[in-house]
């Protein structure tokens, strides 16, 4: 097998690996200022997604002019899907050019082939399967193999600990190779217990002296962990943006998730807010859960607007932000870039671990799991330090590890 690694090399955001010159793993975008996507370009036949996060599956339609077979999870090709269309209706607003247009949506829904867990399915010359990834729902792990009984598993984004949305990922086939995330390497992940209480602590107090909450986070997965975690706790809460539309997809496949029947009460008792009625959203110790997750586009924008000069008021970060986005420069300088302005915030900015990622602790067990039963090579991608990962595999199995750049090739 060969390998090409066209993203996530080194790096957080456009994951793209290309087996063979024929099957493409994911295929995603990086945000930022400008946004990035994989590189040296690709005519691959299949493409496999893990799941819907624009920065494994936002660049799959680009590729729709040479028509390859798509195959992902159910959930992830309605989620997917939506997201999709949202970038492009985005990019219409702006006057921006497009990675792709209404056709090439159209083609992705045509050829897109969609298969559950559990299955194992073959496709030009190779066997394949899905795992439960544990990370957001529909999210998988992928396994391929060659005619020659070679194999690849590529974790995609993978968790092991179960939260309130999703249970975490248990079956880890054998493999010859196995190609992992490394975004929390280095970190472990506090109790999820402790991080939700130390949440809920922060954002009570913030209300009881009058202050408004806002929790940018990200549309599939964060939206709906949050708000369980708020009406878990009685907590009424504004929640504007894609995820409400992501949530009605969720609920679509209940199989998919932890508690469904906690999920439809959560969006019961919230108050669901559209683009004409965000003026009408009360800004005394209300708590508004919205996208983006970094901070960089969509309607928290708008909040921010009206209360980012308020030093009694929080933003509460629930994610993961990658450099060069809104809530990384909002972390590290406090201020953002709002409608091209740049704004010095004076309200209070916190970042709460809501992982849906492996921490250190998961991710070396994990290695070491599939070192145990045999695998050979091992592949550290899509986080800020693979290098580090790869060095540790290497001194801690003895197995061969690698940390790809961009554009390296590996054949095994």
């Amino acid at each position: 097998m060969e390998l090409e690694f066209k993203g996530a090399c080194r790096e957080v955001g456009r994951s793209a690996i290309l087996v063979d010159g024929r099957i493409m793993m994911d295929y995603g975008l990086k945000p930022g200022e400008v946004t990035q996507y994989p590189v040296n370009g690709a005519r691959p036949e299949v493409v496999m997604v893990s799941h819907a996060h624009l920065d494994h599956s936002g660049a799959v339609p680009n590729l729709m002019d040479i028509a390859p077979d798509v195959f992902m999870t159910p959930m992830t090709f309605d989620l997917a899907s939506m997201l999709a269309r949202d970038t492009l209706k985005i990019a219409e607003r702006s006057r921006e050019i497009a990675a792709y247009d209404s056709t090439d949506l159209s083609r992705f829904v045509e050829n897109t082939h969609r298969v559950e867990t559990g299955l194992e399915f073959h496709t030009h010359g190779y066997k394949a399967q899905f795992y439960d990834a544990g990370h957001i729902p529909g999210a998988a792990a992928i396994r391929l193999e060659d005619k020659k009984e070679k194999s690849i598993y590529y974790t995609g984004d993978i968790n092991t600990i179960d939260t309130r949305l999703v249970s975490g990922a248990t079956e880890f086939p054998d493999s010859d190779a196995l190609i992992i995330e490394s975004t929390y390497f280095g970190n472990d992940h506090p109790p999820r217990k402790e991080i939700e209480r130390a949440f809920i602590d922060s954002l009570m107090d913030t209300l009881n002296v009058g202050g408004n909450v806002i929790v940018p986070a990200f549309a599939i997965g964060r939206t709906q962990e949050i708000l369980m975690l708020l009406d878990a706790h009685g907590i009424k809460a504004y929640v504007d943006g894609l995820g409400v539309s992501a949530y009605k997809i969720m609920i679509k496949h209940p199989d998919t998730l932890r508690n469904p029947t906690h999920l439809r009460r959560a969006f019961s008792n919230a108050i669901i807010v559209d683009g004409p009625k965000r003026d009408k959203v009360p800004l005394e110790s209300t708590v508004i859960v919205t996208t983006a997750g970094m901070l960089s586009g969509g309607p928290v924008l708008y909040y921010l607007k009206k209360l980012y000069k308020d030093p009694k008021s929080k933003i509460l970060l629930t994610g993961y932000q990658v450099e060069g986005t809104n809530g990384r420069m909002a972390l590290d300088n406090g201020m953002i870039e709002n409608d091209g302005v740049i704004q010095q915030l004076g309200i209070k900015v916190e970042q709460y671990d809501f992982s849906a990622h492996c921490g250190d602790k998961e991710l070396k067990g994990i290695v070491k799991d599939f070192c145990d039963r045999g695998t050979e090579h091992v592949f550290t991608m899509h986080g800020e330090d693979t290098e580090g990962f790869a060095e540790w595999i290497r001194n801690e199995t003895g197995i061969d590890a690698q940390a790809p750049q961009l554009g390296d090739h590996f054949t095994f």
